[in-house]
């Protein structure tokens, strides 16, 4: 008997920022880290880990046309932008795909810079981004 399963990928990929789907995403990247370390006490050997803060971070890339609505939404810098909530939506249920999302909050941008090279034939801009949460949902 053979077991089939489909994977996500990335056309099933939805994001939708500031209330707003963006349809101009090239990538997203985002993580949650714990500050860990080893406690020392008698002996050579850590006695146990122990964990601090935890942060969020990641990177949206965009095309342009994207970039500048936010540079509008934001009043002429994406860096004026505060508090933003990214869902990030995948599966197809119609494909038998459970519908998972990943709710991120209060997303505060952290760089604006733009590159151009000869020969593109578009511009992808990508911003790193801090947060203050992230949540992990399966409809």
């Amino acid at each position: 008997m053979a077991f089939d399963s489909r994977e996500y990928e990335w056309s099933d990929i939805t994001l939708v920022l500031g209330g707003r789907d963006i349809t101009g995403i090239r990538g997203i990247k985002y993580s949650e880290k714990m500050e860990a370390e080893s406690l020392y006490a008698k002996g050579r050997r850590p006695h146990s880990v122990q964990s601090g803060n935890i942060s969020y971070e990641g990177e949206l890339t965009l095309l342009q046309s994207e970039y500048e609505a936010l540079v509008k939404a934001g009043n002429g810098s994406v860096l004026n932008l505060r508090g933003l909530i990214a869902t990030v939506g995948y599966g197809n249920p119609l494909n038998g795909d459970a519908l998972m999302s990943d709710a991120i909050t209060g997303i505060q941008i952290t760089e604006a810079s733009k590159e151009w090279k000869q020969g593109d034939k578009f511009i992808e801009i990508t911003l790193p981004f801090i947060a203050t949460g992230l949540q992990n949902q399966v409809a």
